[in-house]
């Protein structure tokens, strides 16, 4: 008896194809990959469960509860979107949010600036550039509470650091840093850039030693100065960390709180209050726990807006 025959493909080269073989080691390989998978997923499981519990569903609950009108210890009454029409007719809350983009607008392009600086100074082959990088990133390990003690002191007058630095230097007239509007901005953006300068720091040296040094001997040996280096291999190199920075710092400009809170206490008046203090002061203090739950999804939407502009004109399309 004739045994059937299975056809035989051949590819272009004259060699057989194996239909077989190639569905077993295909299954074979999806069973190796699912198996890792499997293995990775249980790895990842308390870490999603911990960030589901304490990170998804305040969120979702937050939500939820700027859509009521809710004081602690009373009975939630729903209000729909009347949380979020009484945000609009709220003079306070505008103002807020003004002095809220308003140190966004100063802080981000300072920090930003001074982050690069620092970066090239350590980056350099001067003597002590170790101590140097842990001396600008020592503030960074401190506590707000810690930096704005430290920086009411540096700043009050008549005895403090900063005027006694100034008289030395031939200035006469007592300075009140943190009595007037201007003034109060400029010290809190002083102690910001103090305490988080350090990190942008870091992340600029790693983003400089990523840079070959051959870019830079080719431009030297073409007759290229140092500005010349700087604006066209240095700027270029650091575009992808520059917009990295600029939207982390954009985002924790936006959550400003324990500076104002600690050093200014929102004044003189309310000319310092963020859009963060005024949620604390309209959650905690008169308890209207709805109503700062819909300022507090209002200030998500604007910092989303804000990195979407950022992105949108500052990331290189490939």
């Amino acid at each position: 008896m004739v045994e059937p025959t299975v056809p035989v493909k051949k590819d272009g080269k004259g060699h057989i194809i194996d239909k077989r073989a190639g569905k077993m080691t295909s299954l074979i390989a999806n069973k190796k990959v699912l198996s890792l998978n499997l293995f990775a997923w249980l790895f990842l499981a308390p870490y999603l469960l911990f960030y589901s519990w304490f990170m998804l569903y305040p969120i979702i609950k937050g939500f939820i509860i700027s859509l009521y009108q809710w004081t602690i210890g009373n009975e939630r009454t729903y209000v729909g979107l009347g949380n979020y029409q009484a945000i609009f007719k709220d003079g306070f809350f505008w103002e807020a949010l003004g002095n809220t983009v308003y140190f966004v607008v100063i802080s981000t392009p300072a920090l930003v600036i001074a982050g690069i600086l620092l970066a090239l100074i350590v980056n350099s082959r001067l003597k002590g550039t170790g101590f140097l990088r842990s001396a600008f990133f020592l503030p960074h390990i401190l506590s707000i509470s810690v930096i704005s003690s430290i920086w009411v002191f540096v700043l009050q007058p008549y005895t403090g650091l900063m005027n006694s630095v100034l008289k030395t230097l031939g200035v006469t007239q007592e300075i009140f840093w943190l009595d007037s509007a201007n003034l109060a901005w400029l010290s809190i953006l002083l102690a910001t850039i103090w305490w988080t300068v350090g990190f942008n720091m870091v992340l600029f040296l790693a983003g400089l030693q990523e840079i070959p040094d051959d870019l830079y001997e080719a431009a030297r040996i073409d007759g290229a100065n140092s500005w010349h280096c700087f604006r066209y291999i240095t700027l270029p190199s650091l575009k992808g960390v520059i917009l990295l920075v600029v939207v982390l710092q954009s985002i924790a400009s936006f959550k400003l709180f324990g500076q104002s809170y600690l050093m200014t206490n929102g004044g003189p008046g309310t000319s310092t209050r963020t859009l963060v203090q005024y949620i604390y002061e309209t959650g905690f203090r008169t308890n209207e726990m709805g109503l700062a739950s819909a300022m507090s999804y209002v200030l998500f939407l604007v910092m989303v807006l804000f990195a979407i502009i950022q992105f949108k004109f500052m990331a290189k399309k490939d």
